[in-house]
Order: C-alpha cells, then sequence, then structure tokens
C-alpha cells in the first residue's frame, strides 16, 4: 500500500464560508478561511474536497473546496459531477476514486480573465526582494512615492530608465531621464517581449524594458516600479523577487482634500475624476488583492514610506511564504 503524499501548502485566493455553500449540506466540517491565508491541505484524494488547516491554527481541520471544485464553480460551468456526490457530516463519500493533482499556475496566466483559486506555496527564511511594485489607480500619488523613496535612500533604491522613440531635447542626456532609441528597435523589442510595458504619445513609443530593470538589480539595488497591475504577471516570479504595495485611494473627500493641499490654489480637480480615481482603485483592489503583499492609503507622504519601509524590512527579516515557483524556477 502506498503512503498518503505528502501535504502541500497553498495561499487562499478568496474567501472562503462553509456555512454559505450550497454544496456543502453540513457546514460544520467546513474550514473557513479568508484570502491571503496559508492552508496546509492534508488529503486531496477526494476531487472536490480536500482536508486543511490553516497554518498557526493547527487545531482546526475541516474541508475546502478542490481547486477544480472551486474553479468550475467560480466559472459557471455546469458539471454533473457536482451533483453526483454529497458530502456527509464528518466523512467523505464518492462513487469513485479520482486522482486530483495540484498544478502551480504559471506567471503568465495571472490575467483577469483567469480563475485561480490557490497558488501553492513554501515557507522560506529570510531574503531580499529585488524590486518594489507599487500598484494604485492614477491619481493616489505613486510617483512622489517613487521619488521620495529613491531620494531617501538613493543607495538601496533605483528606478528603471524607460525607453523612447523620441528624439533628444537640447539640454537631456541618453540614459539619465530616457533611453533614447529608435523606433525599429522599439518595435523590435515589442515583437520579442522584452517590454515590461509600452504606449504611444503623439507618434513616439515609450516603454520600459526588462533589462532596464536588470541593470538596476545589477547595481545592488531595488528597483522601483510604477506600473500597471497587468504587468504582476510579468514580475511576480523568481528573477524579479517582488514585494507588491497596493496604494489604496482614500474616500472622495480625504482625495478631495489632498488635491486642494498640494494645487496651492493653483486649481482644482473636478470631483467627477476623483471619483474615477476611487472607482478604479476599487475594481483594482477587486481583481488583483490577491497578489498585493501591503495595502496602504496614502495619506501623508512621509507616514506612507515610513510604513512601506518598515513592511519590506520585516519580509526581509523575518520567514516568508512564496509561490513555490520561486524557490524551483531559475531565472
Amino acid at each position: 500500500m502506498l503512503p498518503p503524499p505528502p501535504p502541500i501548502y497553498l495561499r487562499a485566493f478568496f474567501d472562503y464560508k462553509p456555512q454559505k455553500d450550497a454544496l456543502l449540506p453540513c457546514g460544520e466540517v467546513g474550514l473557513s478561511f479568508d484570502k491571503g491565508d496559508v492552508l496546509c491541505v492534508v488529503d486531496r484524494s477526494d476531487p472536490d474536497w480536500w482536508q486543511a488547516y490553516i497554518v498557526g491554527k493547527e487545531g482546526t481541520c475541516g474541508l475546502i473546496p478542490s481547486e477544480e471544485l472551486e474553479e468550475r464553480r467560480r466559472a459557471f460551468v455546469p458539471s454533473d459531477h457536482l451533483h453526483t456526490k454529497r458530502v456527509a457530516c464528518g466523512l467523505i463519500k464518492t462513487k469513485k476514486k479520482k486522482k486530483s493533482n495540484y498544478e502551480t499556475r504559471k506567471n503568465y496566466q495571472f490575467d483577469k480573465s483567469d480563475i485561480i483559486s490557490y497558488e501553492e506555496v513554501q515557507e522560506m527564511p529570510p531574503f531580499h526582494r529585488k524590486t518594489l511594485i507599487l500598484i494604485g489607480a492614477q491619481g493616489v500619488g505613486r510617483r512622489v512615492i517613487v521619488n521620495q523613496l529613491t531620494r531617501s535612500d538613493p543607495d538601496r533604491f533605483g528606478c528603471a530608465v524607460p525607453s523612447t522613440s523620441r528624439q533628444m531635447k537640447e539640454g537631456e542626456e541618453d540614459g539619465i531621464s530616457y533611453n533614447f532609441v529608435s523606433r525599429k528597435d522599439l518595435e523590435d523589442d515589442i515583437i520579442n517581449n522584452q517590454l515590461l510595458e509600452y504606449g504611444e504619445f503623439m507618434g513616439n513609443i515609450y516603454g520600459t524594458t526588462f533589462d532596464a530593470v536588470r541593470k538596476v538589480n545589477k547595481e545592488n539595488k531595488i528597483c522601483i516600479l510604477d506600473v500597471n497591475p497587468q504587468t504582476l504577471k510579468l514580475l511576480r516570479n523568481s528573477e524579479f523577487l517582488p514585494f507588491v504595495v497596493f496604494v489604496k485611494s482614500p474616500s472622495l473627500d480625504m482625495l478631495r482634500a489632498m488635491h486642494q493641499h498640494a494645487s496651492r490654489g493653483t486649481g482644482t480637480v473636478p470631483d467627477s475624476d476623483l471619483q474615477k480615481t476611487v472607482d478604479e482603485s476599487a475594481r483594482i483592489e477587486q481583481l488583483y488583492s490577491h497578489l498585493f503583499d501591503f495595502t496602504i492609503v496614502n495619506n501623508h507622504l512621509e507616514e506612507t514610506c515610513e510604513e512601506i519601509l518598515f513592511e519590506l524590512e520585516n519580509m526581509e527579516t523575518n520567514r516568508q511564504w512564496v509561490p513555490v515557483t520561486w524557490v524551483y524556477d531559475c531565472p
């Protein structure tokens, strides 16, 4: 008789309340958990219901929906298999055995269209993160946070120099504010997937290459990136080892007061634009919060930077749960 497979550790990407699960007739046998909890799965022999406990709460073990069941349900894909089996209080009854293997998702699958329920993780000793990624809606102050951090500790933090196809202006120096390259070179980089993100403005291409990020890392600095959340699928890997901070929008009233203080009477931002910031912030949080290491509201710049530095130090001095691909994938 083969020994049971070893337990695996998963980070939950959703909240689960068994009492509200119609597929679990007896809610008492289910395990309630929150998004971000690390679960130790001790039994995956059933295709739809796994047995697990929350790390740090080893005394409580219960049933959780398997990856297959949860993703099928969230995708609204009907399946006869969902209704041919029932869970009795205290044990699992199935009509047939089916092996259920957990397959770690690759980073390119972190699109908003993907449905991901769990991520396999492993606990690691303290280590330094290579990138600090700031995610947030336009208007929450990410750029001023970047500037404050790089000015306060230029030996520790650096920024990736973007590339552009526009002509260099008088007084500009190549490699300082921009890397000036030909349009063809940038188009070739786009075709070859060498750009982290890019866009076009007034007929010129602007973008940030992966090599620009690597250049900062080779200088033994943490590269700070102010990017769109979609780029997390390209950066959340063993090469860039990111610490992801979500800069959340404050309330509409607070955001209005912040902009009035910053403008010092030079002009006001319409409430309609401020509301767009609040709404976009909520949308980003809903779609990507499972990928954030830390969330903060930028009410005061100095305090915000201090809190980010504190959390970054905490991540680098304590044991961490990281995606298992960071452990086994080679850059």
